[in-house]
């Protein structure tokens, strides 16, 4: 992949605690652009949903998610992709407030923003306030990119779908867990963001192969944010009044009957076996021209999204002061 609009930081000056497997951390120049967009999908949701002060979702200092995750991002779509990520994350964190199965019906109301409609731009005004801000989303990146903004709409549309099924009831094993996790991490989300913000079409023919090969990445994406976020997500299960939390940590602990901490270990070496994987298949995949241009360059995108995540949760307040 060719750098335009990112920096390597010196290794020196951050800690991965051991999952970084030498994969370096790149930073996008243009850090004003996401604070922008984070910074108006605070004030949309304030004004349009419920208030939110003092939130803590993509930034952090001195590395803030999508400058991380998405290092390569055309210049001109890191403030949007910022707002549709800040906009995911306060959708995410409302929807964990609901226990999944009981409070059905603000939870099919809450869903409904991401069904059938998550394509239309004429909304109902009696529409929820969230869908709203979905549709001008959806306006917003269809005047920059038609294509790829359905591609991006219709991929998030089935991400909170599938959440919500993956998360309405507990895992026993983590053999079980892990796929699903995959899924909840954004494996689709976060193919709509990176294609989206990058300018990347992955052709039909080559989009089941494309998950096949990224899946193990989105495993290790997945466990490391479970493994940082583990204190503010058994939080806001005790806050929900669930009697499991959706997280790797809970499910090892459960299933090998073993404390916290032992549980933090084993969640770290599954890390570690599935990213090795994953650095493999790049390994065998980056001079493959039998696989498009665009399909080579999504693959290490998703390896950088990687190290940007696990970084970004080591330092970002949003797993930190909650």
């Amino acid at each position: 992949m060719e750098f335009k609009y990112s920096k390597e930081i010196d290794p020196d000056v951050y800690e991965t605690e051991g999952l970084g497997y030498g994969i370096p951390l790149r930073m996008h120049k243009d850090q004003d652009e996401e604070i922008k967009g984070t910074l108006r999908a605070q004030r949309d949701w304030t004004k349009y949903v419920q208030p939110v002060h003092g939130y803590h979702g993509n930034l952090g200092d001195p590395y803030s998610f999508l400058c991380v995750t998405v290092p390569e991002c055309l210049p001109d779509r890191l403030e949007l992709i910022s707002y549709a990520n800040e906009y995911a994350f306060l959708y995410d964190d409302w929807m964990e407030t609901f226990d999944l199965k009981s409070d059905l019906a603000e939870t099919t109301g809450f869903l409904d923003t991401f069904g059938a409609g998550a394509l239309e731009l004429k909304i109902d005004p009696k529409a929820r306030p969230e869908k709203r801000l979905q549709a001008q989303m959806l306006s917003e990146m269809m005047a920059k990119d038609p294509k790829r903004a359905i591609t991006t709409m219709k991929a998030w549309a089935r991400f909170v779908q599938s959440a919500a099924k993956t998360r309405a009831a507990p895992f026993e094993t983590l053999e079980e867990y892990m796929p699903a996790r995959a899924v909840d991490a954004g494996e689709l989300i976060w193919f709509g963001t990176l294609t989206f913000g990058m300018a990347l079409t992955i052709p039909d023919h080559e989009l089941d192969l494309c998950m096949k090969l990224a899946r193990p990445a989105y495993v290790a994406l997945g466990l490391a944010n479970d493994l940082y976020s583990w204190e503010k997500e058994r939080s806001a299960a005790i806050r929900a009044g669930q009697d499991y939390v959706f997280n790797a940590i809970w499910v090892i602990m459960k299933e090998r009957s073993i404390e916290e901490e032992e549980a933090k270990e084993v969640c770290r070496e599954e890390i570690i076996k599935a990213i090795s994987t994953y650095c493999q298949t790049l390994e065998e995949t980056r001079n493959d021209l039998s696989l498009s241009r665009d399909l080579r360059a999504y693959l290490e995108a998703v390896l950088l999204s990687y190290i940007g995540n696990l970084v970004w949760s080591i330092y970002c307040p949003r797993y930190r002061d909650f």
